[in-house]
This record gives structure tokens, C-alpha cells and sequence, in this order.
């Protein structure tokens, strides 16, 4: 199989660059009015990868016949009239890049709103808004963090819900933005697809491997609706994860590139590509020291620092299968495997731009947004089996039992026998896609956060759950906190392992009894993370529609929670009641 290797990566981005104009004030705007064609702005606008001085403008200026070059003028203003307008220009929407237009404009103020739209010479696109990063001294930064959006499986509530807030900073999405599959009923979370009207055109509902493949399947995520606002009124700020190509995607491969795909780098080079077009993001260019991982900094506040634990450095994930015997799992050979100095996640270019990075900051908070859980998530070994092996019959019953021995344990209970100890203490790595399995990596991280004395707070996605963990290092030093949001539409553990409605929250703490570090958890509601950073602390609040099965929803409020961690402190505290 063929290495991606860094020039491929850089190629990629690059060939999404064309469509790229940078601007630093105003220009004539002269369309050329032969052009007789239909241009359509159906797809929206978008704004995204703020700095302090700019920000990227995106829009999709789609003619209905014809492959030749569209001409799209763009202004940006102070104000909603257009009466005060700072930067204007034109570009060319090409077929070369889907007849997508980025312009990275700068010469901004720091801190500011800005209104900003796109025309043709008969047409004219949604006007957006958008806002630039704060320099200096600032007393709060609001992030709505999301990930996991898969169309097929309902409405997307979530987006719609945080487009009602008014004071955001950005949205930060952790990836699984588009998912690969089709919207038959057969395929992953689209059983109620045909009935919601969730499904993708008959040119695109097959898997996606070709470049045209992942650019139909952008164009119907951004006809959505509640997608489209929410980029109309707040700058993204994006990375991927594994389904912008293939689920569980590693360096070289992905646990969904099969026999007869093809050549699975060039898939992902397809994929890449229809990404940087598609997405409101800066591209990397051939010369640059970053790649798709890069820093954004709030003022003295926050520094957000966004992370590829997905493609740039990923070695393959373990599987436990692989260390099953006659006589049952080689825990030697698996321990030694997972804790190896040679397994990477980030990979060295990455990490120590990383460890730079941190060491460089002075901002109060160092902030990590990336995809995976950072948490260590050791359950019994009991478990895990019957997880690995699918028998998932009995499992909620199963928690239960070793949650009350967890407890008596807890509670010192000179009672328990050593089998039943065993049976709690035997634990595991619940999932060797995240962090758990690359651990030497994750202790080089927050060994360098516990030396650089640094408040640390890591963001993550892809469970579709909701978590807080306290992160520790092998030590048990507390190192920083971990906040995870659950998904916008993908469905989570209580689908995965059965769990019937009326044994949710008896799981949920029977699963947080059981981890050590955990110390919040939703396992079945679709949602958002809303985090907001203050000298003082850092604070979490999730927010769960109550369905995404239909346009009819609410906030359940019953299940909104709050986590935070003080400046200084690194241990979650809950709110007070």
C-alpha cells in the first residue's frame, strides 16, 4: 500500500488553493456581463479559520450549464447595509475546484463583527457574519464545540440550536463533518432515512471513493438548512476526522477501504481535495511549517490549538483479536504493544510543533481541539471481551454487577473475595482508536504540559457521547481536564451496546463508577458542548435536543449538565446545586 507521505499531504491542500485570493483592502468589482448562465448560490455562505487581522470568506457559485469560469464579486463591511464597506474584490469561480471561491481576507480589526456577501451579475448570495479574533486583554472567550454530523441518520436540531446564540466567538468542529456511506436503510444510522427525507441523490448514494463522489456529498450536507445558517452567522474553525475519508482512517489505510476501492492514497487525496474546497479553512501550501494542525489565539486568554490525531501520523490502530489465544488475551504482548515507543498518533513533525507550541504561549488557557478521547478509559477485562466479541446480550446487567463491586470496593468492604476483586481490577483500554491506544505518545503531551506548568484543557469528539474526564499522567498526577461533546446526529453507546431507555442512567454511572478518571457522561442524546474560558475558569455546559428525528424539538433540559475547572487547579468541579 502507498505511503501518504507529507509532500502528497501538501499537494493535496495545495490543489484545493487555487481558488484562494488573499485581500488586504478595496477593489473595483467588474463582472463581465456577457455571461449570460444561471448562477445559483445555493450552498450557502461561509466564513472560518479567524485571525486577528482576517479571517476566510467561502461560497459556491454553482452556473447551470456550462464548465467555464464564473466571475463573483465579494464585498465586506462594517455593517449589515454595506453602507461601510472595508475589503471588495473579484475572483473566479472554476470547475478546476468545484466551482468553489475562498478569499482570505485581511487588514482587519481585531475583536470585530463583519458582514460580508457575494454577487454575480444577476445574482446575489445570503449575506454572512462573521468576526475576527481579540487581541490583548480579554475577560471571556465562547466556543460551541460539535462533531459526528451524519445526514441520513435526522435532522441536524443541533446546528439550528446553536445558531440562536448570539455571543459566540466560533464554532469548533472536531470532524466526521460528512460521513462516507450511503443513505440506504441498510447502511450505518440511515434506517429512518427515506422517511425523514435524509437521503442522497442517485449520483451519490453509493460509498464515497472518487474526487466527484466527496464533492456531491459536501453539496447535500450544505443544502441543509440549519447547516447553512449556522455558517451564515458564526466563523468555523474545522478538522477532520476519520469519515471526511474512510471510517477508522490510519496513515496508509482505514478499517472502511476494502478490496476493490482502489488505491486508498489516492482516495484520500480525493477526499483532501473536495475538504479544502469545501471547507472555510486556510490551506496548507508547499513551504509552510503547518498542516491542517494550527493555533488560533484569543488574546492572552485561549490558545486553541487544533490537532490531526487522524492522518498526518496515525499508525494503525490495535485490535484485541490480535492478541487472543488458545488460553485467552496475551496481556503481555498486548501491553507492550500499546505502550510502545515507536506507536504515534500525532507523529514527530506534529508533536513537536505541539511541544513548541505550548512552550511558546503565555495565554491562560492551552487549549487542544482535536477528535479523540485523551481519557483513560480502562474498564473490566470482562467487559471488553464481550464487547470485542459482540455479546452484547446481558452487557447492561453486567455493568451493574461490577459497578456494586466497584462500590464495595470503594467503600473498603473486607467482604469481597479475590475473584470478585480481580473482576474489577483486571481492566483494559475501552477503545485503541483514541488516545488509549497510543499511550507512550499521550504521556510525552501531558509531560509537557505538567513541566511547562500549563492549564490544560483538551476538547474532543468522534464517541458521539458526551464525557469529562481528569486527565492524569502515569503517575496519577492531575495534568489537566478533557471535555467531550456528544454528536450532532450519530448514534452512540446506547445503540452500540444495546442498552434499553430505561437502563441509561443507571449505565451512565455505572460506566463512570467503573473508570477512574471519568467523571461525566451521557451515553444516548445528540448534542452540543457549549465552553467558555474566563481568567478564572474554564466551564463546560452540554446541551441534548430531545430528538432528531424530527423537526420538532426542545432543549431537554433535565439532562443539561455543567463541568468546569478552575485556573491553576486542573481537577473538574461540578456546579453547585
Amino acid at each position: 500500500m502507498k505511503r501518504l507521505t507529507r509532500r502528497d499531504f501538501l499537494k493535496a491542500s495545495a490543489m484545493g488553493m487555487g481558488a484562494v485570493v488573499v485581500s488586504t483592502g478595496l477593489a473595483g468589482c467588474v463582472l463581465d456581463s456577457s455571461d449570460e448562465r444561471t448562477i445559483t448560490f445555493t450552498h450557502g455562505v461561509a466564513s472560518g479559520d479567524p485571525l486577528a487581522d482576517g479571517v476566510m470568506l467561502w461560497t459556491r457559485a454553482a452556473p447551470a450549464n456550462g464548465s467555464a469560469p464564473v466571475g463573483v464579486a465579494w464585498e465586506v463591511s462594517t455593517d449589515e447595509d454595506f453602507e461601510n464597506l472595508v475589503h471588495s474584490g473579484t475572483v473566479e469561480a472554476a470547475e478546476a475546484h468545484d466551482f468553489t471561491v475562498k478569499v482570505d481576507v485581511r487588514g482587519l480589526a481585531p475583536g470585530q463583527t463583519y458582514y460580508y456577501r457575494f454577487q454575480t451579475t444577476d445574482r446575489q448570495s445570503p449575506v454572512g457574519v462573521t468576526r475576527t479574533l481579540p487581541e490583548g486583554s480579554i475577560d471571556s472567550v465562547r466556543l460551541a464545540v460539535v462533531s459526528c454530523s451524519n445526514y441520513p441518520a435526522g435532522y441536524f436540531n443541533v446546528y439550528r440550536e446553536i445558531s440562536k446564540q448570539t455571543d459566540l466567538d466560533a464554532v469548533v468542529h472536531l470532524g466526521d463533518y460528512i460521513y462516507e456511506y450511503s443513505s440506504d436503510s441498510s447502511s450505518y444510522a440511515a434506517q429512518d432515512a427515506q422517511d425523514l427525507g435524509r437521503t442522497f441523490p442517485e449520483n451519490n448514494n453509493l460509498e464515497l471513493i472518487e474526487l466527484a463522489d466527496y464533492r456531491r456529498r459536501y453539496a447535500a450536507y450544505r443544502s441543509d438548512p440549519d447547516l447553512q445558517s449556522l455558517h451564515a452567522r458564526v466563523p468555523f474553525i474545522v478538522v477532520w476526522d476519520d469519515h471526511e475519508v474512510a471510517n477508522d482512517t490510519w496513515e496508509e489505510g482505514a478499517e472502511n477501504h476494502n478490496d476493490g476501492e482502489g488505491d486508498f492514497t489516492e482516495r484520500k487525496l480525493n477526499a483532501l481535495k473536495a475538504y479544502f474546497e469545501w471547507m472555510p479553512i486556510r490551506p496548507v501550501i508547499e513551504g509552510s511549517d503547518e498542516a491542517i494542525f494550527r493555533t488560533f489565539r484569543f488574546g492572552n486568554l485561549v490558545d486553541l490549538h487544533m490537532l490531526d490525531t487522524r492522518i498526518i501520523g496515525r499508525d494503525q490502530q490495535l485490535d484485541y483479536m490480535d492478541y487472543f489465544t488458545g488460553e485467552g488475551l496475551d496481556a503481555a504482548r498486548f501491553t507492550a504493544d500499546v505502550g510502545s515507543q515507536n506507536r504515534t498518533l500525532l507523529g514527530a513533525e506534529q508533536l513537536l510543533w505541539l511541544q513548541s507550541s505550548l512552550n511558546y504561549s503565555t495565554a491562560t488557557w492551552q487549549v487542544l481541539g482535536q477528535q479523540v478521547l485523551m481519557g483513560r478509559m480502562n474498564l473490566p477485562a470482562e467487559l471488553l471481551v464481550a464487547i470485542a466479541t459482540e455479546q452484547f446480550e446481558g452487557l447492561p446487567q453486567n455493568l451493574a454487577e461490577l459497578a456494586q463491586l466497584k462500590g464495595r470496593a470503594l467503600q473498603g468492604d473486607p467482604s469481597l473475595t479475590q475473584e470478585e476483586l480481580a473482576r474489577i481490577n483486571t481492566v483494559a483500554p475501552y477503545n485503541l482508536d483514541a488516545w488509549d491506544g497510543y499511550q507512550y505518545e499521550r504521556e510525552v503531551v501531558l509531560g509537557t504540559a505538567k513541566a511547562l506548568n500549563k492549564n490544560l484543557v483538551v476538547l474532543a469528539g468522534d464517541t458521539h457521547n458526551a464525557w469529562a474526564n481528569n486527565l492524569k499522567d502515569i503517575n496519577g498526577d492531575q495534568i489537566g481536564v478533557e471535555f467531550a461533546t456528544a454528536s450532532v446526529t450519530s448514534p452512540g453507546l446506547e445503540e452500540y451496546l444495546g442498552i434499553p431507555d430505561e437502563m441509561i442512567q443507571g449505565a451512565e454511572q455505572a460506566i463512570s463508577l467503573l473508570v477512574d478518571d471519568l467523571d461525566y457522561l451521557n451515553v444516548n442524546q445528540r448534542g452540543y458542548m457549549l465552553v467558555t474560558f474566563t481568567p478564572e475558569e474554564a466551564k463546560a455546559d452540554w446541551y441534548f435536543v430531545d430528538t432528531i428525528k424530527s423537526r420538532e424539538y426542545q432543549i431537554d433540559a433535565g439532562r443539561t449538565a455543567s463541568r468546569r475547572v478552575l485556573a491553576g487547579q486542573r481537577v473538574l468541579m461540578a456546579d453547585p446545586v
